[in-house]
């Protein structure tokens, strides 16, 4: 049983933040100044990509309940556009980047519209199934550049001023992105409109005959999550510089899964330190090739068998409080 929740701290509260939930988030924010001062801050932007693309996909399986598997083509065609957009129409990264969520909006709207309409295992494979015809289509289009990608996408300057090119630059950019999208779902799940969608993850029958337009509010919910999932791959696009194929394929749905579970589905910081421990897994064990694989496999297993709440959750538990 959970400890009664106390009000956040430094009137955090208003963001929805408990007690507990805001000491975490002074946490994180302390790391996020300090971190670029200490680590590479290249490795700290993907991380961050990571983040965000795991808390918007967490803001559908864990407050709505509806796992996707077709998450990848949000991110990765929120990616390709952004690139293509800042390359060729010469836009700034904020211009950028805001195409790359709005190319995931136009998907999660004609996506959800469609893969809503069923649930369980039927909506899963829905979602998969559509992010295949995505791939296809990438693999095929003139603009994405096939096999090879869009390559030399130039970092230009935030509002024509600022040049990204150096890269403390563009980390304080991708932070100040992943801070507002982690906080905009933090909101949003602790909004009449998220205790909707709680309700609907609970029971929604009753939630039904209580006169919610369930299907209205799920189809909100996976708009929103797309449209995070392509503004955190248009980010990671103009990180490197490249947008291929490897971030619309279906293993990196399964990696977002991967995230969200570690770090613990319906937790407010669960995905963060899921992506934290996934990326910084991949960095580090690089060397050994596809043998990765195998290792997150192994992880996958033993978090569902020892951690079910994931490594936020299990710590929440243990400490009565709900972060």
């Amino acid at each position: 049983m959970l400890a009664p929740e106390a009000p956040g701290l430094l009137g955090l509260s208003g963001l929805g933040f408990n007690r507990a939930q805001s000491i975490a988030f002074l946490v994180m924010l302390a790391a996020l100044l300090v971190g670029p001062f200490l680590l590479y801050p290249v490795f700290l932007m993907k991380l961050l990509c990571f983040a965000l693309f795991a808390c918007a996909f967490n803001l559908l399986i864990g407050y709505v309940g509806l796992l996707s598997f077709g998450h990848a083509m949000f991110f990765g065609m929120g990616g390709y556009v952004a690139a293509h957009a800042a390359k060729v129409w010469g836009l700034t990264p904020e211009l950028a980047i805001l195409a790359g969520g709005v190319v995931g909006a136009g998907l999660g709207v004609v996506a959800g519209w469609i893969a809503i309409r069923r649930q369980g295992i039927y909506f899963a494979m829905i979602t998969l199934a559509l992010a295949q015809m995505v791939y296809f289509f990438c693999l095929q289009a003139p603009f994405t550049g096939g096999e090879d990608g869009i390559q030399r996408v130039p970092r230009g300057a935030l509002l024509g001023v600022v040049d990204l090119s150096r890269d403390m630059s563009l980390y304080w950019v991708v932070a100040a992105v992943f801070l507002a999208g982690f906080l905009l779902i933090n909101r949003i799940v602790h909004s009449p409109f998220g205790q909707v969608l709680t309700a609907i993850r609970e029971n929604e029958p009753r939630a039904t005959s209580l006169g919610y337009r369930t299907d209205d509010y799920k189809l909100v919910a996976f708009t929103l999550s797309a449209t995070l999932a392509g503004i955190a791959g248009g980010t990671k696009a103009l990180l490197f510089g490249i947008a291929t194929l490897t971030d619309v394929y279906w293993a990196m749905s399964g990696e977002v899964v991967l995230m969200t579970l570690v770090g613990g589905l319906g937790t407010v910081f669960g995905p963060v330190v899921g992506a934290a421990v996934i990326v910084t897994m991949q960095n580090y064990l690089a060397e050994f090739g596809a043998w990765v694989t195998v290792i997150q496999g192994v992880i996958f297993v033993a978090c569902v068998l020892a951690f079910r709440a994931g490594v936020v959750g299990e710590l929440g538990r243990v400490l009565k409080v709900r972060l």
